[in-house]
């Protein structure tokens, strides 16, 4: 379990933000990690860093929202906890905020190598996750309260959970609100790329291997 004593919160790579970074993997990473969550905090217009090679997810999570420009798409909204954009890290993107400053979800995976998808849940009892040789979950808890099976101490709100793929299956009961991020690695044959597919905007549909509850 993460707890926010084991964040650490640093400047955006390009110097205009901030970023509280959640988990890593592998987990003494820097830059050549497969995959990054962090909460990024946005006071004010600007640019967003380039990360070349990677996907990015972004959820808006506290604040009236932000519009996104970018050099090979169009431009899209995002409202508090509406639903997360996805887009290549290479690709120049220019944030507006709506009505001041937001703080937002942001999931990156090095592509080719591992696909990420982010899903907005909320708890009412018991969920199961199953990690595996392939997959693996990061869930944060941003509201409420969850007993870990095999864990003495609850997920409380703020904390976050990650599910390696050697955790096999594990149970939350309690009750609040979540977000999940499954992590699956990509076999050659499976491979995407977003920058040439374009921008996509993931509804709230549950996917048929999303946690069971």
């Amino acid at each position: 379990m993460l707890t926010t004593a084991d964040y650490r919160r640093m400047r955006w790579k390009n110097g205009l933000g901030w970023t509280t970074e959640i988990a890593v993997s592998p987990a003494d990473a820097i830059a050549d990690y497969d995959w990054r969550v962090s909460i990024a905090e946005i006071e004010n217009d600007c640019a967003f860093s380039a990360f070349p090679g990677f996907d990015r997810t972004l959820l808006v999570l506290h604040g009236a929202g932000i519009e996104l420009t970018f050099d090979q798409a169009p431009s899209v909204i995002l409202h508090e906890r509406d639903r997360p954009a996805q887009f290549a890290g290479e690709w120049q993107a220019t944030c507006r905020l709506l009505n001041g400053p937001t703080r937002d979800f942001n999931v990156m995976t090095r592509r080719g190598i591992v696909s990420a998808e982010l899903l907005h849940r909320p708890l009412v009892g018991a969920m199961w996750f199953h990690a595996s040789a392939h997959s693996e979950w990061l869930i944060h808890m941003l509201a409420g309260s969850a007993k870990v099976a095999g864990l003495t101490k609850p997920l409380e709100t703020g904390d976050s959970l990650w599910l390696s793929p050697h955790s096999g299956h594990r149970l939350l009961d309690g009750g609040g609100d979540l977000l999940v991020v499954k992590f699956t690695r990509i076999t050659a044959n499976a491979a995407t790329d977003i920058s040439s597919r374009g921008l996509s905007l993931h509804p709230h549909s549950r996917p048929s291997d999303s946690p069971e509850k």
